[in-house]
C-alpha cells in the first residue's frame, strides 16, 4: 500500500520574475551537492532565471540562521544601490529631454522595480531563500543542540523579514536517511528533497508578492 507522505498535488507557479537566494552548509557535501542540485532543478522548471539565483555557502548548519538574515539584508542593499542609480539615470534623462518629449515619457520603469529589463536580472531583495544543511546524529548531543538551534533561528529569520525561508534542513539519524533524501540510495526508492524546497520557495515567492498587493493565490 502506498504512503500517505508527501506533498500532495503539485500546483504550478511562475517564478520567472523571482529573486531566490540559496545558502548551503558544507558538512557532508555529498549530500548537500545533490540537494543543490534537485532545488535548482525545480527552481529552474518553474521559469526562475538563473542570473536571479544567488548561492552562497557557510561551514556548517548552525551557521545558516545568520547566513540567511545577512543574504536578505544584502538583497536588499542591493535594491537600493540599484534604485538609486536607477533614478539618477531617469533624472539625467529628463534634463536633456524636451518638454514634449516629458509628457510622453512612460509612467514607470525597470529600475524602480528592481529589474534590468535589457537583461531580465531582478536586483530586488529576495522573494524567498531556501536554507540547506544535513545533520547526521553521532554519540553525543551536539545533533540535538544544533538541530534545535537551526530550526528556531531559521523560523526567527522568516518572520523578522517577512521573507520566506525555506526549510532544507535533512536531521538524519543515519546516513542511509540521507542519501534516501538525497535521492542516491543504490535501491533507487529514495527521492531528492531539494526538488521539494526548490519548488516551495516558488511558490511562497509568488504568493508573498500577491499577499503584498492584496491577492490571494492558490
Amino acid at each position: 500500500m502506498a504512503g500517505i507522505k508527501g506533498l500532495g498535488t503539485a500546483h504550478t507557479y511562475d517564478g520567472s520574475n523571482l529573486r531566490v537566494g540559496i545558502i548551503h552548509a558544507r558538512w557532508n557535501t555529498k549530500l548537500i551537492d545533490a540537494l543543490l542540485q534537485g532545488s535548482l532543478k525545480s527552481l529552474k522548471a518553474a521559469g526562475v532565471r538563473e542570473e536571479n539565483i544567488v548561492i552562497q555557502s557557510v561551514p556548517g548548519s548552525y551557521e545558516l540562521p545568520y547566513a540567511v538574515q545577512r543574504m536578505f539584508v544584502a538583497s536588499q542593499s542591493q535594491a537600493s544601490s540599484s534604485g538609486a542609480a536607477g533614478l539618477l539615470t531617469s533624472a539625467t534623462d529628463l534634463l536633456s529631454q524636451s518638454t514634449g518629449d516629458l509628457m510622453s515619457l512612460p509612467k514607470d520603469s525597470s529600475a524602480s522595480k528592481g529589474t534590468d529589463a535589457a537583461e531580465g536580472k531582478n536586483t530586488g531583495p529576495f522573494d524567498a531563500i531556501i536554507a540547506i544543511g544535513a545533520l547526521i546524529k553521532g554519540s553525543t548531543m551536539h545533533f540535538e543542540y544544533i538541530a534545535d538551534a537551526v530550526s528556531h533561528g531559521l523560523m526567527k529569520v522568516q518572520l523578522d523579514t517577512g521573507c520566506p525561508v525555506i526549510f532544507g534542513l535533512l536531521t538524519l539519524l543515519t546516513e542511509e536517511q540521507g542519501l534516501e533524501r538525497a535521492g542516491l540510495d543504490a535501491a533507487g526508492k529514495g527521492h531528492n528533497h531539494g526538488e521539494d524546497w526548490g519548488a516551495a520557495a516558488v511558490e511562497l515567492g509568488a504568493k508573498r508578492k500577491g499577499w503584498g498587493e492584496g491577492v490571494f493565490l492558490e
